[in-house]
This record gives C-alpha cells, structure tokens and sequence, in this order.
C-alpha cells in the first residue's frame, strides 16, 4: 500500500465560484446560441446527470474507446510508472477515477506514489470517488479539485515531480485553436520533467465511428440533449427537448465526429437567465460537442508545438496512449 497502512481522509478543494460558473454559462450561451451555426460548449454536458449518462455510455458495447484504453493502461501502466517515478498522479476530468484505477494500482505497487489529484466540474462525483479511492489505497492523499481543466490549471501542486493524466479522449474536445491553447497552458503549469499521459482516439473507419456515438439503447443521445436540460434548468430556459432529435455526423475533412441536436418543427425558445430568445428554423442544428480523432505524427506536431516531447506511444490501432514530456 502507499505511504502505510492507515485510510487518510480525503481533501476536497473547490476552485468553482458558482456566480462565476453561472456568468460564463450565460456568457457561452448568447455566444453560442446567438451566433449561426448556433453551438454550446461541451462542458455544460457534464452536471451530474450528464456525468452518470456519461458513465453509461462508457460501459456500451458500442463505445469501444474506454476499453481500448483500459487494456492499454492495463498493459503500459508498469512502464509509465518505470518512465516517470512520479511520487503525484493528477487527472483531468477524471469522474468516476473508473480507470484511473489501473494506473493507481501501478503507482502504489511501484511504492512512490504519495497523492493522487482528482480533478472534476462535478462536485458529487468527485466526492463519491475521493471516499472510494481514500478506502482502496490505505495511506494514499487523495486531494480532489472541483473546478474546471480549461480554468483552474494554476491550482494544481507545484511541489512534485507529476504525471498529468488526460484520459478518455477528451482532448478531441477541443477545436484545434482550442487544443493548441490548452496544451500551451498546460505546459506552462508544468515544470520541466513532468509528464502528460494523453489518450487519444485514432482516425478509422466512419462506420465504427458512428456507430460509437449512436448507441441502440439511446443514451448518448440522451446525454446531448441533457444540455438543454442544463439551460432549462439554469437560465429557466423553456426548450421542448422532445422537440430535437440527435445527429450525430462525421466530417472527413476535419477528422472528426460531430454531435448536433436538430429542430424538428420551427420553435421559439425563451432563455431568461440570459436574457436571450432565439427563433429555430424546422432542421435547424445546434452543435454540441465534436470528437476529433488523431494521426500519431499530427499528434506528435501538436504536443512538440506546446512543449512537449511525445517520448512514448502505445496504440492497439483503435486508440492510443501517449507520454509526453515537458521540455526545458
């Protein structure tokens, strides 16, 4: 077990200002749903019903990318702890901490780790992990952070040699400008010699691809149109969700999966939270969330261009695992 034997109560940190997060919420709504194609942010997906549909769908037969990357992590996590002899694991947007466990039970064996660093917009979910990690790992420092990756990299521990988990393919996420800003910023919270552990889904065929994202059971398409759920809730918001249908579309041109919602009758919709009303046209779309995927050398581009060196790649040719280095 790490660091002895005695279960140590985990730390819960909050870095989220709810009047800052409800600001920002309004401020990506007239933003997004203002302009033409109308869009929300992807991280308004993620309050704790978002999280639990989330969850689920990570366990469908159809969503081959969490088990791609658990088999990895099972098969490499002895060489990631080898490589880096990090004593602090920290983990973007880590939910449930599901399979992070793998890379966990690598570290306590390997007997340096000392704190692991949980990070979630979700405040349950954070909680229910920290309590279920402080009783697996005897000893291990659990300190969760509630706050969101894209905001609160400043509060991250500056005073041990970390590897940085961003798992699950989140990275796709981002549009490129997005991404090279994030990583940049990431890099810039790090010190030389730490390291990034990135998953990333790989380009493949469009049939598997969007059958991944368009489950028979409907929960991904549950999980998008949880984000006007979000709106109705926070912005008192009056959207029909009955009244969308989920689309989800590859574009080859950009090597990505896009997940839309569209109108299926011609709609008005009051959001007074944000002071905004907006006209929908009959198959009028909103766009949610894309997924990109990745070529190892574009990849290696990417991180090279944010201060990275991509020293190790491991991929099955599903998804890959990457560790990356931050340089001097």
């Amino acid at each position: 077990m790490s660091g002895g034997s005695e279960v140590r109560e985990p730390v819960v940190h909050v870095a989220f200002d709810p009047d800052r997060a409800a600001g920002s919420l309004v401020s990506d709504v007239r933003r997004g749903l203002g302009q033409s194609p109308r869009t929300l942010p992807p991280k308004w997906l993620y309050d704790d019903r978002g999280s639990e549909l989330f969850d689920q769908i990570t366990r469908l037969p159809e969503y081959y990318p969490t088990e791609a990357e658990r088999r990895l992590l099972a098969e490499h996590a002895a060489d990631i702890v080898r490589l880096t002899g990090a004593p602090t694991v920290v983990e973007l947007g880590s939910g449930t901490s599901d399979k992070t466990r793998t890379l966990l039970d690598a570290f306590t064996a390997g007997g340096q780790l000392r704190r692991f660093v949980p990070v979630d917009v979700s405040e349950a979910t954070l909680r229910s992990a920290a309590d279920m990690l402080s009783q697996r790992y005897p000893g291990l420092q659990v300190e969760a952070l509630v706050g969101d990756f894209t905001l609160h990299l400043s509060h991250l521990p500056q005073d041990d040699r970390k590897v940085v988990a961003f798992l699950g393919g989140t990275i796709g996420n981002f549009y490129v400008e997005e991404r090279a800003a994030f990583l940049g910023a990431l890099a810039d919270s790090l010190a030389p010699g730490d390291w990034l552990l990135l998953g990333t889904d790989v380009v493949k065929d469009a049939d598997r691809l969007v059958a991944a994202y368009n489950d028979s059971q409907g929960v991904t398409a549950e999980f998008v149109t949880n984000s006007l759920a979000v709106l109705n809730r926070e912005l008192d918001a009056d959207f029909d969700l009955d009244a969308f249908r989920y689309v989800p579309l590859w574009d080859p041109a950009m090597e990505r999966m896009d997940l839309r919602l569209r109108a299926e009758v011609p709609q008005q919709v009051t959001l007074p939270g944000a002071d905004l009303v907006i006209d929908l046209a009959a198959g009028e779309e909103i766009r949610v969330e894309i997924s990109s995927k990745f070529r190892p050398e574009g990849l290696r581009a990417e991180l090279a261009a944010a201060g990275f060196a991509a020293d190790h790649l491991w991929t099955d040719g599903d998804y890959a695992l990457t560790l990356a280095r931050r340089t001097d």
